[in-house]
């Protein structure tokens, strides 16, 4: 019998990983102990250890005060900003996007995308006000999470090249420059950043082949074959075409911009492996990316970093940008 991940087991275990390891969590252990492994699932993971690598609380405990501080930023940056200009990008009622605007004229446009299972445009908010003081539009995603298409990530991910392609071609709704047009994506998000990444966009919207010049994949996903067999997969429902289609790391070919790759040094070691080796498979193919760990970072401080211009992501953002 596979054991359970109990949260007993995870203290316990957790415990003992603080104890004997060093400090990056790729060394950290969460699971049983060697003699009591259940058969291998994927590399040397069984599925206790397996699930506990794709659940960032296993390894962040704190994550609910993090977020709740990270809503207190928002609320605190949206009052400062004001309210942000509200714009339609696609036919379902979702599909509205926030802009923060700059005062700079023709200024460069950050867009930020949510996450397979909730946030908001309105939840980003703390992130805008680094952009607008640097000279930057904001723009801040709504798309639909993964609960309403019934675990389908493709209809997301459509939004989100839809929601991109609208931002270039309405810029000057804006006062910004479609020539300089930048992604960025934490977890989940990260991972349908590098999906956009990847889009033919010529093909599939009549834009530029390099019509985003630049992507900031957070903490991200990039090949779905583990998490399909992850825990996750009671909820998100991945088939072979989507876990071919959907993952990132196996269309690095279609890459045609220079891109960021960032992880925490805490967060879990599957999380930390993705992004390694996606940033690894970009420069094995000669493709520009650069490759950021951020020590002692866990999983939603690293999410919180965004915001932070000298934080490990927002200092990545601006310094891909050409704000620093």
């Amino acid at each position: 019998m596979i054991p359970r991940l109990t949260r007993r087991r995870l203290v316990v275990a957790a415990a003992a990983s603080v104890a004997a390891a060093p400090a990056f969590a790729e060394d950290c252990h969460i699971g049983p102990p060697p003699h009591e492994k259940g058969p291998r699932v994927f590399l040397d993971y069984d599925q206790v250890e397996l699930d506990a690598a794709y659940d960032q609380t296993a390894y962040a405990p704190l994550e609910g005060q993090i977020l709740k501080r990270i809503g207190s930023l928002s609320a605190a940056a949206q009052e400062r900003l004001g309210a942000p200009q509200r714009e339609v990008y696609g036919p379902s009622e979702i599909e509205k996007l926030d802009i923060y605007r700059t005062s700079h004229a023709k200024a460069p446009i950050f867009v930020h995308g949510g996450a397979w299972r909730g946030g908001s445009a309105k939840a980003y908010a703390y992130i805008a006000e680094m952009f607008v003081r640097a000279g930057a539009h904001c723009v801040a995603l709504d798309f639909v999470n993964v609960k309403e298409t019934g675990g389908d990530l493709r209809p997301m991910a459509a939004q989100v090249r839809r929601a991109i392609a609208w931002t270039h071609q309405n810029a000057a709704r804006f006062d910004g420059d479609p020539q300089r047009l930048y992604i960025g994506g934490h977890s989940s998000g990260g991972h349908l950043c590098a999906v956009a990444l990847v889009t033919e966009w010529e093909k599939e919207f009549g834009l530029p082949t390099d019509a985003v010049k630049g992507g900031l994949c957070m903490s991200g996903l990039y090949d779905l074959q583990p998490v399909r067999l992850s825990s996750r997969s009671s909820y998100v429902h991945i088939s072979d075409e989507i876990e071919h289609a959907l993952s990132p790391a196996r269309h690095i070919d279609r890459l045609r911009v220079p891109i960021v790759v960032t992880y925490g040094g805490d967060e879990t070691p599957e999380f930390q492996r993705q992004n390694r080796d996606f940033a690894a498979a970009v420069i094995a193919a000669g493709k520009p990316a650069e490759l950021i760990e951020a020590p002692h970072f866990n999983h939603f401080e690293m999410m919180e970093s965004i915001g932070n211009p000298y934080g490990p992501n927002g200092r990545a953002a601006l310094k891909l940008m050409g704000l620093v």
